[in-house]
């Protein structure tokens, strides 16, 4: 924590978005860090006379931001990027299914380290993971992604799927991949009891995640509800992500989507949901009403062709909505910096037009957004005193952006930015665009070799 004792890191000569209640700009400012906090973030340089400065870093030609905050995605997916290139949703679930079915702990971990890398190398500092494929005898999955995490030295949220409608009940993924409904609440009990940390500043949190309407049953859901609220953790699934999951909802329980979650119980400030492209007037009242919080995936929506989601009538109903990068077998950049790029594009595309989206309002879908959703705004998100020292120094003096006078929009509308440095918990993980923590190469070549094992497995089976 924050003290005269704590070794400081001074960042100095950057522009600043802090995207902090009011958007407040510095151009140029500093920041300071202090431990694992920001001590002071303001206009100009630094303070003079700081004890125990152990680094000075000069930001000229840099912007700062909070870290980027990932609300969705499926690690398991970055052994079977590049398949089913040409698929809707569904037919892209038929086609992949078999082959996820027959991941196991070693194939997971390796996945989990690449898609991690991808993200941290440009610019997550917090990082989150819908795992819900567990075939039997398959081992620790949620523990190799929690390894990961912490080898890779990001914050992190790991949602604990499950599924227990199989084939023969009408589901998509072969039974033998999917859990009893017994099964899966004490596997996720159990899991919340061994990793999740509530305390302020914790590297990981535990979250309920059953995996969508058509591939879980109504107990499961109510009882994973139930169960979050017992344990006071967050509750996460996908939501009207297409036409098809409305027909299919309508067909099955008499309703919709949003009116059948909320008969479950997973309506509230304690729940965010993915993608929520096909969404009605009264859909995101009830979303702004209760607080309901929205992941986002504009490059999966488009890959898919699921649609464009109502981003802009979300945000100005009141309901939070943060970016996910979503599993890479339907993004298969696996990047988020990306994302403010794409959300802000494919939104220009719908109703609202050049309206839709500010690049200010998609830096902060990125960050506080995201904050939000994951329940972690007090903590992260913004650059103010007080909060966790996870931010990022992006590198805009170079020809990609070379003449963009605004940084916000040379970093939302302009080529992807390096990193130049980005701090997690005042821990540098990235440094002149290369992890600090971990060897890429080696994780590129595990990834390879384990989407080579899974591939031959699934085959042969």
């Amino acid at each position: 924590m924050a003290g005269t004792a704590a070794e400081r890191i001074v960042i100095e000569n950057c522009a600043i978005a802090t995207v902090d209640a009011h958007d407040t700009e510095y151009a140029p400012g500093h920041v300071v860090v202090a431990g694992n906090v920001i001590e002071s973030v303001g206009a100009g340089a630094a303070p003079e006379g700081l004890a125990h400065v152990v680094r000075r870093i000069d930001g000229s030609g840099h912007l700062a931001t909070p870290g980027l905050v990932n609300t969705h995605h499926h690690f398991y997916q970055w052994l079977t990027r590049g398949l089913a290139q040409d698929s809707s949703l569904f037919d892209w679930l038929v086609a992949l299914y078999p082959t996820w079915a027959r991941i196991d702990e070693e194939m997971v971990h390796a996945a989990a380290r690449a898609s991690l890398a991808m993200m941290a190398r440009g610019g997550v500092t917090t990082a989150m993971d819908h795992h819900y494929v567990f075939p039997r005898g398959a081992g620790d999955l949620l523990g190799a992604e929690i390894r990961a995490a912490r080898e890779t030295g990001v914050r992190f949220t790991a949602a604990r799927g499950s599924m227990d409608r199989g084939v023969s009940d009408g589901g998509l993924p072969p039974d033998f991949a999917v859990e009893t409904l017994e099964g899966a609440l004490t596997a996720t009990e159990a899991a919340i009891d061994a990793h999740h940390d509530a305390s302020f500043g914790s590297m990981l949190h535990i979250a309920v995640a059953p995996c969508s309407p058509f591939s879980v049953s109504t107990d499961l859901l109510r009882e994973g509800a139930l169960l979050a609220r017992r344990k006071g953790v967050r509750l996460h699934t996908h939501g009207s992500e297409t036409v098809e999951e409305e027909a299919f909802c309508h067909e099955l329980f008499g309703m919709g989507p949003t009116d059948y979650f909320e008969s479950t119980g997973w309506l509230g400030e304690d729940v965010w949901m993915a993608h929520c492209v096909h969404m009605r007037d009264s859909d995101i009242a009830a979303f702004a009403r209760t607080g309901t919080g929205v992941a986002h995936c504009p490059s999966s929506n488009a890959r898919l062709a699921a649609g464009i989601a109502r981003v802009p009538d979300l945000l100005a109903a009141g309901a939070p909505v943060g970016l996910g990068v979503d599993g890479t077998a339907s993004n298969e950049s696996g990047e988020l910096h990306t994302e403010l790029r794409n959300a802000l594009l494919v939104n220009r595309l719908g109703s609202h037009r050049e309206k839709a989206l500010t690049v200010r309002q998609a830096l902060r879908l990125g960050t506080f957004g995201g904050a939000q959703v994951l329940g972690r705004a007090a903590e992260t998100g913004s650059l103010e005193p007080g909060k966790l020292a996870d931010l990022v120094l992006w590198k805009l003096d170079g020809i990609g952006h070379s003449s963009i006078a605004d940084p916000v929009a040379a970093l939302v509308l302009g080529a992807a930015a390096p990193v130049t440095l980005s701090l997690v918990n005042g821990r540098a993980v990235v440094e002149d665009g290369r992890l600090t923590t971990v060897d890429e190469d080696a994780i590129a070549r595990s990834a390879r070799d384990q989407a080579r094992r899974l591939a031959e497995t699934a085959a042969a089976s």
